[in-house]
């Protein structure tokens, strides 16, 4: 069976794989452009194999939130080079992978891998794309927020994004901006010193404790002084307490009450690769 042109062009359009694999592919189904689609599968498949146990460490890290503000994703694709992570295809694929996630409301990664995109599932598209850029792609983060309005802030770059949650729906614009931006910027850790873990808690006043006891400070004192050092440290990893980068002067809750005094974070993702 012959093909023409047309059908290499209209497999490479179903699989991005290059025109020499799409006419190769073609030519070892005998024109057959099922079997030509199998082949180009079976390929990624081979070459996902071969490559599992390379690191892919770089990738796209991208963010986003559904029409409604009230939903919002972030997933993290992963490749080999930089120069793949770069490269607009590889993109749009992480954002295709995305968009799935924000129509469906995707509860955690292994649902979203068994959901579909153009009628195969994320999971055997990942392994397709092996196939095709010939480096190892794995999808190996996916989380979302749910809140009364939901922002996103993707870094320039894309190695870096995050989402944030108000309590409130309406916030403005701006104000949701600047918070998504000290998230990526300032790396808490919760939201605020309630949302920490107690042995998190327990574990940075014996850590201060010891310090001053090493400094040899009264044993009757490192009580006082641990206590006053676990509040320093407050400020540092909790997003409502660190001061506002825009403004040295005042704390994220203050910033957040000087636009609505009952305004406040429910919660943050921040995602970032480390390269």
């Amino acid at each position: 069976m012959s093909f023409t042109t047309a059908d290499v062009v209209k497999l490479r359009k179903a699989t991005g794989a290059g025109m020499m694999d799409c006419k190769n592919a073609l030519k070892d189904a005998e024109g057959n452009f099922d079997r030509a689609l199998e082949i180009i599968r079976e390929k990624g498949k081979l070459v996902a194999n071969k490559r599992a146990d390379r690191e892919a460490s770089e990738g796209a890290v991208l963010a986003k939130v559904n029409e409604d503000g009230k939903f919002g994703a972030l997933v993290v694709l992963n490749c080999e080079t930089d120069f793949v992570a770069k490269n607009d295809d590889f993109v749009a694929f992480a954002d295709s992978i995305l968009n799935v996630a924000l129509a469906n409301k995707a509860e955690n990664l292994d649902a979203l891998k068994a959901m579909e995109l153009d009628g195969r599932t994320i999971d055997a598209q990942v392994t397709e794309q092996t196939g095709v850029i010939g480096e190892k792609i794995e999808l190996s983060y996916y989380n979302k927020i749910e809140a009364e309005t939901v922002v996103s802030y993707i870094h320039p770059g894309n190695k870096l994004a995050t989402l944030v949650g108000f309590n409130k729906g309406e916030v403005e614009i701006q104000v949701a901006k600047d918070v998504a931006m000290q998230v990526a910027a300032m790396a808490p850790v919760a939201v605020d010193k309630d949302s920490i873990p107690q042995k998190e808690i327990d574990k940075e006043l014996e850590i201060a404790k010891e310090k001053y006891r090493q400094e040899g400070k009264p044993e009757a004192m490192l009580d006082k002084i641990a206590q006053g050092s676990l509040n320093k440290w407050y400020k540092e990893v909790t997003l409502l307490n660190q001061t506002y980068v825009k403004d040295g002067k005042i704390s994220i809750k203050d910033f957040l009450k000087q636009n609505d005094s009952e305004l406040t974070v429910t919660a943050f993702e921040r995602y970032t690769l480390n390269v």
